[in-house]
């Protein structure tokens, strides 16, 4: 009982917005344009943050795949995730780096075509300089947690 507790807790914790709904339903082949895509705000990123979630759900232990949409200037704090992060940059550059204290000067800009991968709990953070667009993919629960708590976008 305990367990499923801290369980519950922790997905709370990692809570997306309700709206960031699956483009696709995980039935049959699908081919999606980037015009056919739903995006919503991402507030766990930072302000004027988007999202669209292309299969999921988020919360569940299923494949999935979403963009980001940040703008120029969104700086995502050091933070860790529950399952392994694969990501894609698909347009801009994300400055990102591995570690607990945020220091840009660590970072490395992903370009188009640039690859990371994160294992779970491992703390990394980063930036924009323009407006970025990043791949997600994985094994869910997906989600977010800041290392500092203050940092969390959601609370400012």
């Amino acid at each position: 009982m305990r367990t499923e507790s801290l369980l519950v807790a922790a997905l709370a914790a990692f809570a997306l917005p309700a709206a960031a709904q699956s483009t696709y339903s995980g039935q049959g082949h699908a081919m999606l344009l980037p015009e056919q895509l739903t995006w919503v705000d991402a507030p766990s990123v930072g302000r004027g943050a988007k999202i669209a979630v292309i299969e999921g759900p988020l919360n569940t232990a299923v494949p999935f795949t979403m963009r980001l949409k940040m703008p120029a200037g969104t700086r995502i704090a050091p933070h860790t995730h529950p399952a392994y992060e694969r990501v894609t940059v698909l347009s801009g550059a994300l400055h990102f780096a591995h570690g607990d204290a945020f220091d840009g000067a660590k970072t490395v800009a992903l370009t188009p075509g640039s690859v990371a991968i994160m294992p779970p709990g491992a703390p990394m953070f980063g930036y924009t300089k323009e407006e970025t667009v990043i791949q997600l993919h994985g094994v869910g629960p997906w989600g977010l947690r800041y290392l500092d708590p203050a940092d969390d976008p959601r609370k400012n």
